[in-house]
């Protein structure tokens, strides 16, 4: 439980909260991530080499295109999700629906597994596809945010930024897994294997996932701050829906704006680089007479460039807790509006400009994996934190950043100019610059509505009395 303690040196009370719950905390926030992107990254890596094939034989050139549709189709549900569950986590806890939403992701990845292919069931096949996916989206709608959102309230204020990088630890975790797992089923079973059967493996793998992540949950208790709120008004457990989407739209709407901007530039980068650079390299330069890579070797390659990302994430969130979450996402904004053209570029000069493409790609994108995790929650009061970063997050990223590689795909298979997603990096890293323009500076300052956090390694040790025994401090 949390108590009630005075900071040192100072007489207003503040939250303190053990370490080790903060450890639970921060796993059981991270592994719905880690199942989250494993998902993301089995679809990704099995999109143009597996997924085509299978539920779109007849396709042609535009089978690639018709897999990413059904990727993106799944961004239509988060923003239904995001209305529903994250309004619904500011009513019943964080940590109920997040046990929700890591269910149906788990369930939904496995029936993706068991769909028979369009062989067995004709135009069906995909149609199934289509609606598992829609399944997923609206689990997602939830999922992300909340793991935000109770991180961040979890989270020391004056860690808050390490600590939310750990989440994002648990995103490229997770993806990494995917793509490895994707790459090992690919490399080692013979074609007619792989496509009857062995890409069904990935799939079905992410039950365990779904499993720890359901235990992990539902053994936590609530966050800090959310705790604080019941207490102080046990009411706003009933408040209608209507009533918390006046006080978000009336009240926060700088915040909405600058979150979003924020929320499209980093989703921009990411999906880019992690869902459609893959087809990029496996498929779309060799369609158009370019030097691309197999899919074991763009699989390495990502999976070099993330582990460099995982090496520096957690340094980049403690440097935002020193210096600012401002500075560093101004770095990444820039970055992507300086380096997004080169980077593509790069993806066409072989292997060596292949990787030193993806290294620029993924230096502007974790600057953003690592603080915004912490910058996002802080711009909402806890009475609304849940639904606000969900329906911004969720609306940005479904209209904006989730359909960039089926437009990306598409403009690129229509007009042949392989640039495209350069354009898309620039654009995103402009609207991140003017973004960051406007944000509000939180490093080290309690959330809003909620007591100033403090974790209990970081408190001084006790008084002692003249034998040394250990005596209470004030307010104890």
């Amino acid at each position: 439980m949390t108590s009630q303690r005075p900071p040192p040196g100072h007489g207003v009370a503040r939250a303190v909260e053990g370490e080790h719950t903060l450890r639970r905390a921060t796993a059981a926030a991270a592994i719905g991530n880690v199942a989250e992107w494993y998902d993301f990254g089995i679809y990704s890596y099995l999109t143009g080499a597996v997924l085509s094939r299978v539920f779109f034989p007849e396709a042609g050139p535009w089978a690639t295109v018709y897999t990413l549709g059904a990727f993106a189709a799944a961004f239509l549900m988060r923003p239904l999700g995001g209305l529903v569950l994250g309004p619904l986590g500011d009513r019943i806890g964080r940590t109920r629906v997040l046990s929700m939403t890591v269910l149906l992701m788990a369930v939904a990845t496995v029936l993706l597994g068991l769909v028979p292919t369009h062989g067995a069931l004709g135009a069906a096949a995909p149609v199934l596809v289509l609606a598992i996916r829609m399944l997923q989206g609206f689990s997602a709608g939830g999922e992300y945010t909340g793991a935000l959102t109770m991180i961040a309230e979890y989270s020391p204020d004056s860690r808050r930024g390490v600590f939310g990088s750990r989440l994002e630890f648990g995103t490229i975790t997770g993806y990494t897994l995917g793509a490895g797992v994707s790459a090992a089923v690919i490399g080692l079973l013979p074609d007619d294997d792989l496509l009857a059967w062995g890409w069904r493996l990935p799939f079905l793998l992410a039950l365990p996932l779904g499993v720890v992540g359901i235990y992990l949950r539902l053994r936590l208790e609530d966050t800090p701050a959310f705790r604080q709120l019941m207490e102080r008004s046990p009411a706003l457990a009933t408040m209608p829906l209507r009533r918390a989407l006046d006080i978000l739209v009336r009240r926060h709407r700088r915040a909405l704006a600058v979150a979003g901007g924020l929320i499209v530039a980093w989703n921009i980068a990411n999906y880019v680089m992690t869902s459609y650079v893959p087809t990029y390299l496996t498929s779309t330069l060799a369609e158009h007479g370019g030097t691309g890579a197999g899919t074991a070797t763009s699989t390495l390659l990502q999976v070099i460039v993330m582990v460099a990302m995982l090496a520096v994430i957690t340094s980049l969130g403690r440097l935002s807790d020193r210096i600012g979450r401002r500075p560093v996402l101004f770095a990444g904004s820039l970055s992507l509006v300086v380096l997004g053209l080169p980077s593509v570029w790069l993806l066409r000069q072989g292997l060596g400009g292949q990787l030193a493409g993806l290294v620029l790609m993924g230096a502007s994108l974790v600057c953003f994996a690592a603080v915004a995790p912490s910058t996002l929650p802080a711009m909402f009061p806890t009475l609304v934190r849940y639904g606000g970063l969900a329906l911004t997050f969720t609306i940005s990223v479904s209209v904006f950043a989730g359909t960039a590689p089926t437009v990306i795909a598409a403009a690129t298979t229509a007009t042949g100019n392989l640039d495209w997603p350069g354009y898309y990096l620039v654009a995103a890293g402009a609207i991140g610059v003017v973004s960051v323009a406007f944000l509000r500076e939180s490093a080290g300052r309690p959330l809003a509505g909620a007591a100033p956090l403090t974790s209990s390694a970081e408190l001084p040790p006790p008084p002692v009395s003249a034998d040394g025994v250990p005596l209470e401090r004030p307010g104890e």
